[in-house]
């Protein structure tokens, strides 16, 4: 229904005899300031977090000051620099478009391949029997902006088979549950872009319906039982209480989610690849759905794993990714290892262009999505856990290119989460084992 004339912004809704005011609506402002607005309006902020459990070797990723531990910039983003290194030359369409770390890690955390689930997390001591995970990043940006899309977030993953939980654990809920990943690109498409039949539609509206009942019973319950406790135990009652109108706002936005039509996309439904070692195969195909979850605004947040540990098709490779890890320094192993990292590297920059290509008012996808690619372990061979592989792109950063921090007293990764989630618009002043933000990043 249209109104000619705005309604007043003073206008309440009265229901037994109590005023409750009004938002500010689209309605309340003439037709004229409607349009203006959404001219003004600009592209939401994105973030997708990509994590390589076997990373890159060292002498391959770091321009060689910064491996051989003489950083050649200091991070005080000064100056730009084009990082120089047979990886990051594969990158070089993307030049002031992305920033390469050197000198990162998570404080004791120190694991070997143990510390994958800290990765978005920053959780120290992963290898302590007692080990609680705490909230990656990609669910505290879900928190704050998750009700606005679809999808809170994507958890995803390129893997072979169906691996532990544990290993393949990225995305960490608030309470330190793992989140599984979706491995299915199909699925992901069905989900986000083909409508269910109407009997789908209504049993899915039944489920969601049903635990919005339970909560208003336990909301009831836990109201009569507030005014028989004392004060101690009514602020904890308060607590409970947040918690169960955040999850009813959760319901009620899922319900009103599953009434909107899903959007519309010109790619056809894509198919599976069941082949295990097609894993570049399957990334480039995964990274589709990314674009067009994000261009699409089904959601905002993606965390993908890429578990690389077969022997990748498409490379000189004749042994797993894994094995060839631990080289040895064996020529031969390094050259193969090399030539699968190459591959590696070329298919995350082809993700990056396609996020280039897509337009988006005063610039482009990759403008308003920070894309974090990374590894927990900064060289394989021998289980290390410092001086991590780090790349940031996008984001609308005025990106110096390479930014190098001490050798052996790394700077912690969190600092770098820390400066996403201010540039996510989220007003953080810490993360994990963060000490503030990173040094060397311009907005």
């Amino acid at each position: 229904m249209s109104h000619t004339n705005p309604i007043p912004r003073r206008t309440l809704l009265r229901v037994a005899g109590t005023g409750i005011a009004l938002p500010f609506l689209d309605a309340m402002v003439p037709a004229f300031g409607r349009a203006a607005r959404a001219a003004a309006a600009k592209p939401p902020k994105r973030m997708v977090a990509i994590h390589i459990p076997l990373g890159w070797m060292p002498r391959y990723f770091f321009p060689e000051k910064a491996a051989s531990g003489l950083p050649e910039k200091a991070a005080d983003g000064s100056a730009a620099t084009v990082p120089s290194s047979p990886y990051l030359d594969l990158l070089k369409d993307h030049h002031g478009q992305f920033t390469a770390f050197f000198g990162l890690s998570h404080p004791e955390c120190f694991n070997g391949h143990g510390t994958g689930p800290c990765f978005l997390t920053g959780a120290r001591n992963p290898n302590a029997p007692t080990f609680r995970n705490t909230q990656s990043l990609d669910q505290l940006i879900a928190d704050k902006f998750g009700l606005e899309t679809r999808f809170p977030s994507l958890t995803l993953a390129v893997q072979h088979g169906q691996p532990q939980l544990n290993e393949a654990a990225l995305s960490i809920s608030r309470s330190g549950v793992v989140i599984p990943p979706e491995g299915s690109p199909q699925r992901l498409f069905r989900s986000m872009f083909v409508a269910g039949t109407a009997a789908e539609q209504a049993a899915t509206l039944r489920r969601i319906e049903a635990g919005g009942s339970v909560l208003d019973l336990v909301g009831a319950e836990a109201s009569r039982l507030g005014r028989e406790i004392g004060p101690a135990d009514r602020s904890r009652l308060d607590q409970y209480f947040t918690s169960v109108r955040e999850v009813e706002h959760r319901v009620a936005r899922a319900i009103e989610w599953e009434k909107t039509p899903k959007p519309e996309v010109e790619r056809p439904e894509p198919t599976d690849i069941t082949e295990s070692t097609h894993v570049f195969e399957k990334c480039r195909l995964m990274f589709d759905m990314i674009r067009l979850a994000l261009e699409t605004d089904s959601t905002r947040t993606v965390a993908l794993l890429i578990n690389t540990f077969v022997v990748p098709h498409g490379t000189a490779a004749t042994q797993d990714t894994h094995g060839l890890s631990h080289h040895g320094n064996e020529p031969e192993k390094i050259a193969q290892l090399r030539s699968v990292e190459e591959v590696q590297t070329k298919t995350f920059a082809a993700f990056l262009q396609s996020l280039r290509d897509v337009k988006e008012q005063d610039g482009t996808l990759l403008d308003h999505t920070q894309v974090l690619c990374g590894s927990c372990l900064g060289d394989a061979s021998w289980h290390s856990n410092a001086n991590l592989p780090i790349i940031l792109a996008g984001g609308g950063y005025r990106h110096p290119g390479y930014l190098a921090f001490d050798e052996k007293r790394n700077e912690p990764l969190s600092n770098l989460y820390v400066t996403m989630l201010q540039r996510m618009g989220i007003e953080a002043d810490s993360f994990a084992t963060s000490t503030g933000s990173l040094r060397g990043l311009d907005a």
